[in-house]
C-alpha cells in the first residue's frame, strides 16, 4: 500500500459516510455537482479535498458537529466548534455533574474552565487556597488573566517564568490552528502582562507541553510547590478535545504528598460561582 493511500484518512473516512448513507459516488459527485472521477481521487488519496468541499460534503450527508468536524481534521483543515451556552438550560445535567466533581475534589483547589480559561465554576479548596495568600479572587472571571497578574516578577522566579512561557505558547498555536479572533486577543492580552519573560517563545519553544505544569504558592509563610492539571470534559472521539462546550478542569496538587489539605476548607466561605 503506497503511503498516500495509508495515510489518506479522508479518504476513509468519505467511503465510510457514503456507506452509511448508502450513496454511490456518481450520486454524491451529481448532488455536490463534481464528478465521479473526483470523489474517486478523493477517497483513493491522489487529489485533496477544499474546505469548501468538505463542508459542501457534511451538508449532503447530514452531518453532525462531530462527524463534520472528523471530516476537516482528517483533510488537515481546523475543526469548526460551535458556540454552546454552559448555562442553557438544556445543560443542567452537565452543570450538576460538573459541581459534583468540583465538590468531589475537595480538599484539592479545583477550578472549571471553558475553552477560552473563563471560569465557569469553583470548588471550596481553591477559594481558600487564594484567600491564603491575600489574592483578590472576588471579581475573578478568566483564571489566565487572573494567574499572569498574580505571580511577583521580583522573585525572578524561573519555574513560574516557565509556567507562563508554557501558557502562552498553547494559546500561541491555539490561535495559529484556529485562526479565530478571540483567541489571538487572549494570547495577545496576556503577552502584555509585566511579569512575562521577554524570551517567552524562546523559553516555551525547549519545554514540551504537558496536561499538567508546576506552580508556586507562598501558603502560611512557606513556599510550596504545585502540580496544576488539566483534565478535559469532552465528548467521545478524536475531535473531544473540539467538541463544545470544550470544558477543562484545572486542579492544583501538592508536590509534597505529607502537606495537609484540609486547611484549604472553610465551611462559611462563599462566591458567585461556588454552587455547593
Amino acid at each position: 500500500m503506497s503511503n498516500i493511500i495509508a495515510d489518506n484518512a479522508f479518504g476513509r473516512f468519505l467511503k465510510f459516510w457514503r456507506k452509511v448513507h448508502n450513496i454511490n459516488q456518481e450520486a454524491l459527485a451529481f448532488k455536490l455537482n463534481s464528478s465521479a472521477r473526483h470523489i474517486s481521487r478523493l477517497e483513493n488519496g491522489s487529489s485533496r479535498a477544499s474546505e469548501s468541499l468538505i463542508k459542501d460534503i457534511a451538508q449532503v450527508l447530514s452531518l453532525g458537529e462531530r462527524d463534520s468536524n472528523h471530516l476537516l481534521i482528517a483533510a488537515g483543515y481546523a475543526a469548526e466548534p460551535k458556540t454552546v451556552d454552559f448555562n442553557n438550560s438544556n445543560l443542567k445535567w452537565l452543570r450538576n455533574a460538573m459541581m459534583l466533581n468540583l465538590k468531589a475534589l475537595d480538599p484539592h483547589p479545583a477550578v472549571l474552565l471553558d475553552s477560552s480559561a473563563n471560569i465557569l465554576m469553583v470548588n471550596k479548596a481553591w477559594l481558600s487556597f487564594y484567600h491564603q495568600q491575600n489574592a483578590d479572587i472576588d471579581n475573578v472571571t478568566n483564571l489566565f488573566d487572573f494567574l499572569f497578574n498574580l505571580q511577583d516578577s521580583s522573585q525572578n522566579n524561573s519555574t513560574q517564568q516557565d509556567t507562563l512561557s508554557v501558557i502562552l505558547m498553547s494559546l500561541q498555536q491555539q490561535a495559529l490552528f484556529s485562526n479565530n479572533e478571540q483567541d489571538y486577543d487572549l494570547q495577545q492580552r496576556l503577552e502584555k502582562s509585566a511579569n512575562v519573560p521577554n524570551d517567552w517563545q524562546q523559553r516555551a519553544a525547549k519545554l514540551e507541553p504537558m496536561a499538567s505544569f508546576r506552580t508556586q504558592a507562598t501558603i502560611n509563610g512557606i513556599k510550596r510547590t504545585f502540580y496544576s492539571v488539566n483534565s478535559t470534559v469532552g465528548a467521545l472521539g478524536p475531535t473531544a478535545y473540539a467538541s463544545a462546550p470544550q470544558l477543562t478542569i484545572n486542579t492544583l496538587f501538592p508536590e509534597d504528598d505529607s502537606f495537609n489539605l484540609s486547611i484549604f476548607i472553610e465551611d462559611d466561605i462563599k462566591h458567585p460561582l461556588l454552587f455547593y
